[in-house]
């Protein structure tokens, strides 16, 4: 608990940097740290930092984003976030899975749809995993 202020405001940074580098990549970014969130302005009236949950979008749904997740080698899969190791969940197969697949899409939980929970690992080993991962998967 001592450390808690110094740990989330590491990963709240290392996210950013992760969020710059995937909003390049990917075809969709949510993350409401950087300016091309929707509500950037308001989340950052409200928070100091954009947090450290990601959520990106790949255009080939479940087999491509599975297919990412399979090339990650820093990176862990898990179905838990915020933990201070990175990890990438796929929630229409995980922690929606029960959820009816119009009302996922209602939530904006697609068969392409990534969170990743950015940790304290050094934001550029994180980057290149992501970028070898994004690689494999053909993105």
């Amino acid at each position: 608990l001592e450390t808690l202020g110094l740990r989330v405001t590491r990963a709240c940074e290392n996210a950013l940097r992760v969020a710059q580098f995937l909003e390049t990549r990917v075809p969709r970014l949510l993350y409401p740290g950087l300016a091309s969130h929707p509500q950037h302005a308001l989340a950052m009236q409200q928070m100091s930092a954009g947090g450290t949950i990601i959520a990106l979008h790949v255009d080939g749904g479940r087999k491509q984003a599975h297919a990412l997740l399979d090339a990650l080698r820093l990176i862990d899969i898990s179905n838990n976030l915020g933990d201070s190791r990175t990890l990438m969940t796929h929630p229409a197969s995980t922690t929606h899975a029960s959820v009816a697949e119009d009302v996922r899409a209602e939530m904006g939980i697609g068969e392409g749809m990534l969170r990743l929970s950015v940790g304290l690992e050094d934001p550029e080993d994180l980057i290149e995993d992501l970028d070898q991962a994004l690689k494999a998967a053909g993105i």
